[in-house]
């Protein structure tokens, strides 16, 4: 076939230029699902706050199984995060002065009625223990995490326990350091951190939340329910 005009000729056909590639499909990792389930607004912050800072790339959910009444706390933990970017929910269990004790049936109704029916990539809550000496809706809530993942119900590849201690009360809490996940966070971290507790929560910078606010957080980390029943059983016998 004769062209009359050397544009008309096909791109193909056209001497010494190159067909253009195919444009490169880039597949991206989808990023990490991750959950942190509390008692309270600003225990988030307090246990795992440098973590989420620190993985800004995750799909953050954070769960607070309390306060979502209180006309002062739970303003605030919607403000939290915001800047933590996340998404989350809170319930409204029991949380009076008395603290009576809830049965694992409520507290977990009430964390599947709060969390998303998704796969996680991590899940972080509280330890058996508690962080300080003594919350008993810390205790629950780590006790209904850990019920729903050996049942299946809860769908994690990871899930980590907040390590903390304070020896039986004599001192603020601390990062157990022999834990199976210890981080020393960047000081730009720790004033992260102490922001959102004092700016955002309110907290004076006297209080008992500020000062307990450390660049170092520490966690208990399992990839099975079955070395989550192992460890459970050591403690157990230890104790």
């Amino acid at each position: 076939m004769l062209y009359d005009d050397l544009s008309e000729i096909p791109e193909t056909l056209t001497p010494g230029i190159e067909p253009l590639p195919a444009p490169l499909q880039v597949q991206l990792a989808p990023a990490p699902s991750a959950a942190v389930i509390v008692a309270h607004p600003d225990d988030e912050t307090l246990w795992a706050g440098g973590m989420i800072l620190s993985h800004p790339n995750y799909n953050w959910f954070i769960a607070s199984l309390c306060r979502k009444s209180d006309p002062d706390r739970s303003p605030k933990f919607f403000r939290a995060l915001q800047t933590y970017a996340a998404r989350g929910a809170m319930g409204d269990l029991d949380d009076g002065p008395g603290q009576l004790p809830l049965s694992d049936a409520e507290v977990q109704w009430t964390l599947l009625e709060l969390l998303p029916n998704i796969p996680y990539d991590l899940v972080l809550t509280h330890s058996p223990s508690g962080e300080y000496t003594r919350h008993r809706r810390h205790e629950e809530v780590s006790q209904a995490v850990m019920n729903l993942w050996q049942a299946g119900t809860i769908s994690t590849k990871e899930l980590w326990l907040f390590a903390y201690e304070d020896d039986g009360g004599q001192r603020l809490p601390k990062a157990i350091e022999t834990a199976h996940h210890f981080e020393m966070y960047p000081e730009a971290t720790r004033q992260e951190k102490y922001r959102i507790i004092t700016e955002v929560y309110g907290f004076s910078p006297e209080s008992w939340e500020a000062r307990a606010t450390t660049p170092s957080e520490a966690f208990w980390r399992f990839e099975s329910p079955t070395a989550l029943l192992a460890w459970l059983e050591e403690l157990r016998e230890s104790s």
